[in-house]
């Protein structure tokens, strides 16, 4: 949580808000396989994301995500899903998560050390959605279920 004081001296707790990439290519979608030190969900699989940056967009974050956790660049953010949920999984923190389906172009560079693993993994070979850090899996169930027969988006739950 944020502790925040505002200008009549009340504070309040707020969200972060952070941001993840959805990438897919041949069918494909890129995933990281996050650092066993990290204290949160270490060692499972998750979508490319993280905090978003004080100076930028969401969608300006999202890319800077995917190029810092994978090395790819990526354009064409849409805002595929946007999440609010108070209670999310394995996480003693709220956050807002915009989750954005981004187009790869280029692998320019190579993954940072908050990854141990980066992979194009096929929709048939993708782990358990349960097993996926965070709630990245139900974000990838619903983009699989979205490929297979559009919803209108952004989809806010």
């Amino acid at each position: 949580m944020i502790t925040c004081t505002f200008e009549n001296g009340g504070a309040a707790s707020l969200r972060h808000v952070v941001v993840h990439a959805i990438v897919e290519k041949d069918k494909k979608l890129l995933l990281v396989k996050r650092a066993r030190t990290l204290s949160l969900e270490g060692g499972k699989w998750a979508l490319p994301g993280g905090f978003l940056g004080r100076d930028e967009t969401a969608a300006q974050g999202a890319l800077r995500e995917l190029k810092e956790e994978t090395g790819w660049e990526g354009e064409s953010a849409e805002v595929f899903l946007i999440k609010t949920n108070p209670d999310r999984p394995h996480e003693d923190r709220q956050n807002v998560a915009f989750n954005f389906i981004i187009t790869p172009t280029i692998q320019t560079g190579v993954r940072d050390s908050e990854s141990t693993e980066v992979a194009w993994i096929s929709f048939d070979a993708l782990p358990s959605l349960d097993s996926f850090a965070f709630d990245h899996g139900e974000a990838i169930s619903m983009y699989m279920k979205h490929r297979k027969s559009p919803m209108p988006l952004p989809i806010v739950v």
